[in-house]
């Protein structure tokens, strides 16, 4: 399958890459990573990136954006984006061919041609397999790009998709000239807002005896605390240290629906996301709801997963 990409690569002149909405360092690493080797090896080839920027990743990079007229006879390639609802930029099915290259359960198959690898870590993890397929060049952008997308998506080493190939790729990555230190400041980077919230999640986090757990941010309690929907992504897996739990669920009010970031130490929980509009990893997925009535499904579902 990597050759065969490879080989509808090099056959469009304008190659366009889309990822998932609500982006996060895989969604932006892979994306924008795969956009630097091609840029750097097809010096010819127009190369373009689309989806709505999040702040909280400046540090790391931003899409270029695209015309409409350009994905005529435009190969697309999405990364990192397991269902068709969750492609950020809905101009993905208007080019001539369409890849897909994702790293989760392959539920929704869309595209012309698919490479699904769910033993990968990460997206950007299958990005550097890619090129060393192809054996293309490295650059220290493209480096930085792949190794901060293994970073975010791995939880810095600690989730269980952190496999041998995954430090195989990471020591590789590290050969090349970027600043790591300045890349983790920006990641992990909370202001003094995030850290009063943090504090009123902790003590307004809810959970049962079997370890099934909660905490609702509404937009009322985001604007207390003058936090952003994307500045809340990085508390998501802070409320693992709580002691006894198992499964948990961060729902964040936005202005027309509710944000679910669902996480687990076992229990499978992306089949609870596929329930509510939503997907991702076994053990750590997202969702979307509409309102706080749907919230008590969810909640439910993850009390029976952890009984």
């Amino acid at each position: 399958m990597k050759q065969e990409i490879i080989r509808k690569i090099e056959q469009y002149d304008t190659i366009i890459v889309h990822r998932h909405v609500r982006p996060d360092e895989d969604a932006y690493g892979s994306q924008l990573g795969l956009a630097s080797l091609l840029r750097t090896n097809y010096p010819h080839k127009e190369i373009y990136t689309t989806g709505l920027h999040s702040a909280p990743l400046d540090y790391l990079g931003k899409p270029t954006g695209v015309e409409d007229v350009t994905y005529e006879g435009a190969l697309v390639i999405v990364t990192d984006t397991a269902n068709t609802d969750r492609v950020d930029d809905k101009r993905y099915t208007t080019g001539a061919y369409l890849i897909k290259i994702d790293h989760h359960p392959n539920d929704d198959q869309y595209g012309d041609m698919r490479w699904v690898n769910t033993a990968a870590s990460s997206c950007s993890e299958m990005i550097f397999d890619l090129a060393k397929t192809a054996s293309w060049t490295l650059t220290a952008e493209s480096a930085r790009y792949l190794f901060a997308g293994i970073v975010g998506d791995t939880g810095r080493f600690q989730y269980p998709s952190t496999t041998e190939v995954t430090f195989g790729t990471v020591a590789e990555l590290i050969e090349y000239d970027f600043d790591r230190s300045t890349l983790f400041n920006g990641m992990y980077e909370v202001s003094c807002n995030v850290l009063q919230l943090q504090g009123y999640i902790y003590q307004n986090f809810s959970m049962n005896k079997n370890g099934a757990g909660y905490i609702k941010l509404t937009k009322d309690v985001l604007k207390q605390f003058d936090v952003t929907v994307e500045e809340t992504n990085n508390l998501v897996p802070s409320l693992g240290n709580a002691k006894g739990i198992v499964a948990w669920a961060m729902f964040v009010e936005e202005e027309d629906q509710i944000r679910v970031r669902l996480r687990s130490k076992g229990p499978v929980i992306n089949t609870i996301a596929k329930q509510f509009r939503g997907g991702g990893h076994p053990v750590a997925a997202g969702a979307t709801i509409y309102d706080w009535a749907e919230a008590a499904d969810v909640i439910q579902a993850i009390e029976a997963v952890c009984e």
